[in-house]
């Protein structure tokens, strides 16, 4: 009876937590739709074309109209999600045990759900394991059901269906995804923290200790072995065989997108292995798509880093999951503040007095270690704290880390190496900085590290050093170093690689064509649909249709891009595709017919020079004005019914103001090809090699990760059998076309549909999987494991 009343009072506990639960999270929904109420309605007073204001304002009737019914509808799912684990609610993608064949609408329902999982998960990572492991620990399961409410896809999923049933159009999710990310991430990670608070407070599992959890297998323990006896294995790597894991502790991410209960490893410094049997509840074909791209698998491995860690400090310290603002005590405050001095004044000034034609190498490299060293034990000396204590020892060990990455030129990492106060007066007063993925300090050293992996003086010259120098120099000017001087310079950073990685050599060449090339591309895709728009209800030949579409687009395109749309050449182009229209069409009466006659010379002379312009030889021009000539004949006998002069007067006005109706969202992918850039500009082809549209298409989440690739990341580029060593230079602006940059000054442009299949196909691979934080995190780690005394002594 004792038995089965705790089994009573778990089951009790399970179910009040899980109303507490969606209770909080259904109050987050007003506040979100009020949100994007607020900013559809901003959108809607900004000026613009009158196609865009309309556009803007409809959006934000459909919102109005529909987004208390999508609020109620998601609160309603949700409410019926509560109960998932008795009884199972089905979805129209939650039955990964099938593999059918899936509607668009279902197929781009998971896309946006998979999106804002991923979101959800970066910002509550920590409280959702730990939410987790108490409810396994309640229940008596090894696993979340696939629909429980706790698990950020589920959420994500019924928002989404909800949106749809609603039937507000996907593309206004699309609008204000980010607002949508954003506030759940921020508002849901605090409903995961009062959920295991209340559950703390009711006693379960107060503190959490992964080691009696983990289950080790013999196939685990065989890889494991194995993996060990390679020459590839290091302290914290994950073997071959292991799936998605943290490499270092805690859970091992499954396909689902969090941490999976059962991992195969040691608790601590192990390896762990994710579930992959084929009657794992969370395989389903989408999610693998979207969750397996090398994107998602580095984001799950990163996470299981930074959870360990949290738990690491979460049982050796006390009070380091106080919430609220922090301060270092004085004695830790002044032993900083006097290093701080000693390295304005002292030897280190000396080393990085940076004098002119100062080339660093590894002795410069082996004196900041040594400085940093002495920094740590003497202001661990100083620490009152545990907390104080913990800090300063894993920011020492990240930095010794970084320090010791020599595929990082000396210089960069000499001055990397101050950067270790700034980050430790930050880390002390944010111990966020050791969670969040996201934190600017993490970006900023990661972005740079980035950058300086596969640095190359060929390529690069002294710009890039002397870029992080001051970056640095600017970080040590602020004693109080916070988030916000941290994002500051990560902006600044951001827009210097924007310029710098464009500029060099025949690089800036090449984005200068390429940029024209996607404007002139994009305004002639936008003219053929507002052409075909408006052509679509008129009885015009199908000759002179082709004839508008494929040339007369490109024609006013070049000249919108060279002289402006409304320059008075440009002007009279757009006029003559309405006077050819009107010409074209049926002439029953004399009046109208001579009146052709008269202006043919002068439309013919036009056409003709619109066809120069975009390199049309004369040949190919006599062939086009034959055609037409004949279809103008053709209408003098015609019996049809005239078009209107006043429709043709339309089109006109229409056509004289069309860039009032263009919307980059009607531009899919762009055709790029070499020809163009020879005939219209001219450019050296052995100075860049064109990969061009074609090949196999891509998924969705490949798109997504082309769109995420960062500026200054190196990659490995198999292109025809060759493999370069190359860097992301420049991106156009509209994200069409990217240009890589090779160290033997050879640039590739990819348009991004081929980009994404590279991606697919492992053509183009990143050079490193983890950014440098992570990774020196994961370094920290396996010292820490192998001689845990360190941490506090």
């Amino acid at each position: 009876m004792v038995v089965a009343s705790s089994t009573d009072r778990n089951t009790v506990l399970a179910d009040q937590a899980r109303a507490l639960f969606t209770e909080r999270a259904r109050r987050v929904l007003p506040e979100l739709a009020k949100n994007i109420g607020d900013k559809l309605a901003a959108m809607a007073e900004q000026p613009g074309s009158a196609r865009d204001v309309q556009e803007q304002r409809d959006a934000l009737l459909a919102f109005q109209k529909s987004g208390p019914v999508w609020v109620q509808c998601t609160i309603s799912a949700w409410s019926t999600a509560q109960t998932t684990p008795r009884v199972a609610v089905q979805s129209r993608f939650s039955d990964s045990s099938k593999f059918e064949l899936m509607g668009n609408e279902v197929m781009e329902n998971q896309i946006l759900a998979s999106r804002l999982a991923l979101r959800l998960l970066d910002f509550a990572s920590w409280e959702l394991n730990d939410l987790r492991l108490r409810i396994q620990h309640l229940e008596a399961i090894s696993e979340l059901h696939k629909d429980d409410i706790f698990r950020p896809e589920v959420l994500a999923r019924h928002m989404a269906e909800q949106w749809t049933d609603a039937s507000l159009p996907r593309d206004l999710w699309m609008t204000v995804q980010d607002l949508i990310q954003k506030t759940m991430a921020e508002r849901m990670r605090d409903v995961y923290h009062a959920t295991n608070e209340f559950l703390v407070r009711q006693g379960v599992m107060a503190e959490i200790d992964l080691r009696p959890l983990v289950r080790r297998t013999p196939s685990a323990i065989t890889a494991n072995s194995a993996f060990k006896g390679s020459p590839e294995w290091a302290p914290g790597r994950t073997p071959p065989a292991a799936g998605v894991g943290d490499g270092i502790g805690g859970a091992a991410s499954g396909m689902d997108g969090f941490a999976a209960s059962a991992p195969a490893g040691d608790a601590v410094g192990g390896r762990a292995q994710a579930s992959r049997s084929a009657g794992n509840p969370v395989f389903d074909e989408t999610r693998m798509q979207t969750a397996t791209t090398p994107l998602a698998r580095a984001r799950m491995r990163a996470q299981g880093v930074m959870g360990h860690l949290k738990r690491l400090l979460s049982s050796q310290v006390s009070g380091f999951d106080d919430p609220g603002p922090r301060q270092a005590s004085a004695p830790l405050v002044d032993a900083m503040a006097s290093m701080q001095r000693a390295q304005e004044t002292g030897a280190e000034h000396t080393l990085l007095a940076d004098p002119q034609g100062q080339v660093y190498g590894q002795a410069h490299v082996d004196q900041a270690m040594g400085a940093l060293r002495a920094r740590t034990g003497a202001l661990k000396q100083a620490a009152a704290t545990t907390s104080e204590k913990a800090t300063i020892e894993i920011v020492a060990l990240m930095f010794q880390s970084i320090l010791a990455e020599d595929r990082i030129p000396a210089g960069i990492r000499v001055w990397f190496a101050r950067l270790q106060m700034p980050v430790l007066r930050l880390a002390i007063s944010e111990p966020e900085f050791f969670g969040s993925l996201q934190h600017p300090a993490r970006r900023l050293i990661d972005r740079m590290g980035s950058c300086a992996l596969g640095f190359d003086v060929t390529v690069s010259g002294g710009a890039m050093e002397s870029e992080i120098k001051r970056i640095v120099q600017v970080i040590e000017q602020y004693p109080e170093t916070g988030r916000r001087v941290f994002q500051l310079v990560y902006d600044e950073f951001d827009k210097f690689l924007s310029r710098f990685l464009s500029e060099q050599g025949s690089t800036a060449r090449v984005v200068s064509v390429a940029q024209q090339v996607e404007q002139k591309e994009t305004m002639a895709i936008q003219y053929t649909i507002e052409m075909r728009n408006m052509l679509n209800d008129m009885p015009v030949r199908d000759g002179i249709r082709e004839f508008l579409f494929k040339i007369w687009a490109e024609v006013l395109a070049i000249a919108a891009m060279k002289n402006g749309p409304q320059h008075p050449e440009t002007i009279t182009l757009k006029r003559a595709a309405s006077d050819l229209v009107w010409a074209a069409s049926a002439k029953p009466n004399r009046s109208d017919r001579a009146r052709v006659i008269a202006d043919l010379p002068k439309l013919l002379q036009l056409l003709r020079l619109g066809m120069s312009m975009i390199g049309l030889e004369t040949p190919e021009q006599d062939r086009q004005l034959k055609a037409i000539s004949d279809t103008l004949a053709d209408a003098f006998m015609s019996k049809t019914d005239a078009i209107p002069m006043e429709r043709v007067e339309v089109m006109a006005k229409r056509l004289a103001n069309l860039e009032e109706y263009l919307s980059d969202e009607d531009v899919g992918d762009l055709p790029l090809d070499m020809d163009s850039l020879v005939t219209m500009i001219g450019i050296d082809s052995a100075t860049v090699e064109v990969i061009t549209d074609g090949g196999s298409q891509p998924t969705e989440a490949m798109r997504a990760w082309a769109r995420e690739l960062q500026l200054g990341a190196w990659f490995s580029l198999d292109h025809n059998g060759k493999v370069s060593h190359v860097q992301f230079a420049w991106c156009s602006d509209r994200k069409q076309l990217h240009l890589f940059a090779a160290v033997d000054g050879r640039n590739f442009l990819i348009q991004a549909r081929r980009l994404a299949a590279y991606l697919q196909a492992g053509l183009l691979v990143p050079t490193e999987e983890e950014a440098l934080t992570v990774r020196a995190t994961r370094d920290a780690l396996a010292k820490l494991h192998a001689n845990p005394e360190r941490l506090l002594g």
